[in-house]
């Protein structure tokens, strides 16, 4: 019997309510929830394929145990695995001190397992070792709320994109990382066209095709447009000066500093004109009410806190803040990172908003939990706990959630030290991510739609996420795991004490953590589980007694500072860590995809999110192209000072001379070489510990691959690859994809110096399906070609070019249509680029949700539809809607026949 349980999505810090269809054991479909504040039923294409994702065959499933380095894991039982890891935890706890060993977690996880693992460190363990993959998000947003304005707290409410006047969004693709809320702020431009939009962004993006005005800064240079702008705002008068003597502190020393940041020089410094400075201070300074909206191009940065307070400056100069659709607000990066920072789940802070270097704050948690004390020793961040894990400082290191093999920078160094380690447990619900590879100890978790907890959104609203259908195999609830393992732990720790983990319920949790919040300014101690099924998710603040959620903070004007004052934060621009020179003339810049999010281990098993972009490309201007003699799609070696990569090239008219893009998500198993972060720096924010994942000087210069392999089989996607992945490792470039909706293939595009063996060739061949059985081959031993194709019942299954792959697009294309017709079959073995008197071309699916094409669109404009008429007749851009900008820019291109 089918039945309906409202949940959210799993993906960015939107908050998206969904309404899961399944039969109590599968997930059969998603839907957006019309009554969940935060999306009013509207879903981004990822949130709407939810329920395709999370192949079983991807699953990890039952605990895996190994006893030693170069050994394979064997399954085992939880009892044995969980006793095993409290046994290695408590002797090196005992030979090496409490911060030997280390946790590092997820924005991903629920609150309640967040609560349970700073617990589990700081109370029993007694380390302050525990880290989260937030730091790579958020921790410069944290660190600018903070300063400014006293806690971390964003003050706005998604209803005031609606309100606002005059929106800037800077570093920030909205329109690909939060689609949803961009969505909103389209509508809003629709009905208010007088609205001002201004998007700060080195790259032209999507985002962009909303804007009265892009600035396309040179990258890093936020802080000292900033202050230009300020300077601007202060020479012209449009501040509130009447805020500012109230409020606010620290004008007199920031306007100082403004006056070195005139038009000329600020203009010379950000690479932008003079006249588009002035525009955009002249926006924002007779704006009635003043949003901006921004992500990881701030926070992702050596400088990231001075970027997040240099923003800030501008809405206390203006008074812009704590009113209806005014104020800066930062968009969060995973579903529940505004949890993580509420429960202290960030080496340096503590459950309600406390740090962990204050003493008083430490006294509170720990009179609290009913222990002597906190550890007093600072936590490793992010990237310090990984170099202590490489020097040996860190001895076990458990990992849940998440997935540092792929997402942190310098990617060697991380690999080098998850080898090195003498004990890893990693809890994950996916065994194929990069990081599980170093798992001595796998456990299996439940993924979304299989767990019960609470998540925060961007806009301070929490939810109450519901479990749908039980976990499969063997996995388990974060919380659950990690009470459990505390519990074994404390045998050792705490013998005949009585536990700190007797919790039978995330619900349990839930009510010990708020009460740490009680009087703070996240105070969450009149929230419950059952009272937000009752009333529908609410906004912290919400003490007892409450009947709604805040909307909006700092309205009166009061700060949580010692002062009661915001305070104006006055700090030079400092170019970032790696400039272009000689060696490395360009700038590389990464960034989110539409379709795709963090490293794919969810994504990456639904193979229509593939239909947008198929595989990891570098993107540069043309000018960039022509100096090095580069055409599109050829193979190019990209150098940084921390290793090499290959990957295709394409030309891309949304950057500027100098600068260079490849999209974030290709680790090591989807792009053979380590993924895209083998090439950015470990360099970080002194006061955030953020890294600076978007800005790394490189060269780029053609690869000298002339063997290419190309291969397509359908069928057990997720079992093909296991078994395919692996023998791609000794080429110089191998990239890996899925592709089609209702028939999933596998597609592998691969390239080395010279051919590789017949005996290795034989044995890809036999996995692809193609060693035996009506298949057409194709052998030329002498030039290292081989061709393969598979037809069964008129149609192609598989397929493999090897030495030779320019039929490759046409091919791929019939195995989507489904056919393969007598009269083209004679040619299927040719070097032909396209079929003889044939149509077959590929077909880029612009509309994910729809499954619309770019030939369908185009041909729609040429009979004369405008963007409504696409939506009628094809409906396209009905769904997410994330389509619509490339629609417009076709429309452009292609104007309507009249």
């Amino acid at each position: 019997m089918r039945q309906t349980t409202a949940s959210t999505c799993c993906y960015c810090g939107v908050g998206c309510g969904l309404l899961i269809e399944h039969d109590g054991q599968r997930i059969l479909d998603v839907a957006g929830d019309p009554n969940h504040p935060a999306n009013f039923g509207k879903l981004c294409s990822k949130g709407s394929t939810l329920h395709l994702t999370g192949d079983l065959d991807a699953r990890a499933l039952y605990p895996e145990l190994r006893l030693g380095k170069g050994l394979a894991r064997a399954r085992t039982d939880w009892d044995s695995a969980l006793g095993h890891a409290a046994n290695v935890f408590a002797e090196t706890i005992a030979e090496h001190g409490p911060d030997s060993v280390a946790f590092y977690i997820s924005g991903q996880l629920l609150t309640e397992d967040y609560y349970a693992f700073n617990k589990l460190a700081r109370a029993l363990v007694g380390t302050n070792n525990i880290d989260s993959n937030s730091r790579l998000c958020m921790s410069s947003a944290v660190v600018g709320y903070k300063r400014s304005l006293g806690a971390d707290a964003p003050p706005c409410s998604y209803e005031d994109i609606e309100q606002s006047d005059c929106v800037l969004i800077v570093g920030s693709n909205m329109a690909y990382a939060h689609p949803v809320l961009f969505r909103r702020l389209e509508e809003a431009k629709a009905i208010r066209p007088d609205m001002k939009i201004i998007v700060v962004d080195p790259r032209r993006t999507d985002t962009c095709e909303l804007a009265d005005l892009h600035l396309a800064i040179l990258p890093g240079t936020d802080v000292a447009l900033f202050h230009g702008i300020l300077h601007i705002l202060l020479e012209t008068g449009r501040i509130d000066q009447d805020f500012i003597d109230a409020h606010t502190e620290g004008l007199d020393e920031l306007k100082q500093l403004a006056r070195d940041y005139n038009p000329a020089t600020t203009a010379k410094l950000c690479g932008i004109s003079i006249d588009e400075l002035q525009t955009c201070a002249h926006l924002i300074g007779n704006a009635p009410r003043f949003l901006s909206l921004w992500c990881m191009g701030v926070n992702q940065s050596t400088a990231g806190s001075a970027k997040n307070s240099a923003l800030i400056n501008l809405h206390l100069a203006t008074g812009q803040i704590g009113k209806p659709g005014g104020g800066p607000f930062s968009l969060t990066g995973q579903p529940n990172a505004m949890g993580g920072r509420e429960t202290g789940s960030l080496s340096n802070l503590l459950p309600g908003h406390r740090e962990a270097g204050n003493t008083q704050h430490r006294a509170e948690v720990a009179a609290y939990w009913g222990v002597e004390q906190l550890p007093t020793t600072p936590g490793l961040s992010a990237i310090e706990l990984f170099e202590a894990v490489r020097s040996g400082k860190v001895k076990a290191l458990w990992i849940a959630c998440t997935n540092p093999a792929q997402s942190m920078p310098d990617q060697q160094k991380i690999h080098e030290a998850l080898a090195a380690c003498p004990f890893v447990v990693v809890q994950e619900a996916f065994f194929t991510t990069e990081t599980c590879r170093y798992a001595d100890l796998l456990l299996p978790a439940a993924s979304w739609g299989e767990k019960e907890g609470t998540v925060t959104n961007s806009e301070r609203r929490v939810s109450h996420v519901r479990r749908a259908i039980p976990a499969p195999g063997e996995a388990r609830a974060d919380w659950s795991i990690t009470c459990d393992f505390a519990r074994r732990l404390e045998r050792h720790l705490r013998p005949g004490q009585s536990s700190l983990f007797a919790f039978k319920s995330p619900a349990a949790l839930f009510d010990e953590y708020k009460l740490l919040t009680r009087d703070r300014d996240l105070d969450l101690s009149g929230l419950s589980h059952a009272l937000i099924d009752q009333i529908g998710p609410q906004q912290w603040p919400f003490p007892a007694g409450s009947h709604t959620g805040t909307a909006r903070l700092y309205g009166n004007g009061v700060f949580p500072t010692e002062s009661g004052r915001a305070r104006f934060l006055a700090e030079q621009y400092q170019p970032p860590k790696e400039q272009h020179d000689a060696g490395f003339p360009l700038i590389l810049n990464t960034g989110r995809l539409r379709d795709h999010w963090h490293g794919m281990s969810r994504t990456g098993t639904a193979a229509r999110l593939f239909g947008y972009v198929e595989e990891a490309l570098l993107s540069l201007n043309a000018d960039d192209m022509r100096r090095r003699n580069l055409l599109d799609d050829q193979l190019v070696k990209i150098r940084s000072r921390r290793g090499e990569l290959v990957l295709p090239v394409s030309s891309d008219d949304s950057l500027r001379p100098g600068q260079a893009f490849i999209p974030m998500h290709w680790g090591d198993r989807f792009l053979k070489g380590l993924g895209v972060n083998l090439l950015s720096l470990p360099a970080f924010d002194p006061l955030s510990k953020q890294p600076e994942l978007k800005h790394t000087g490189i060269e780029v210069e053609k690869a000298e691959l002339p063997w290419q392999f190309f291969a397509l089989i359908e069928g057990s996607v997720q079992k093909h690859f296991e078994a395919l992945r692996p023998q791609f490792d000794g080429f110089a470039y191998a990239s890996f994809s899925l592709t089609g909706r209702d028939r999933p293939a596998l597609v592998i595009r691969a390239a080395c110096h010279e051919a590789p063996s017949a005996k290795q060739l034989a044995g890809l061949e036999q996995l692809l399906g193609l060693d035996e059985g009506p298949v057409l081959a194709y052998d030329d031993p002498r030039r290292g070609v081989g061709k393969r194709v598979r037809i069964e019942d008129g149609r192609i299954v598989a397929l493999s070019l090897s030495g030779e792959t320019a039929a490759r697009h046409w091919l791929k294309q019939l195995w989507q249509d489904g056919k393969a017709d007598q009269t083209l079959r004679r040619w299927l073995l040719a070097p032909l680029s396209t079929p003889p008197g044939s149509e077959v071309r590929a077909a880029k699916i612009l509309c994910n949700c729809m499954n619309v094409s770019q030939d369908a669109i185009c041909a729609g404009i040429e009979r004369g539809l405008d963007l409504d008429g696409l939506k009628r007749e094809l409906g396209c851009g009905t769904s997410c809607g994330s389509c619509v900008p490339e629609i417009k820019r076709l429309l452009v291109k292609q104007p309507a026949v009249a």
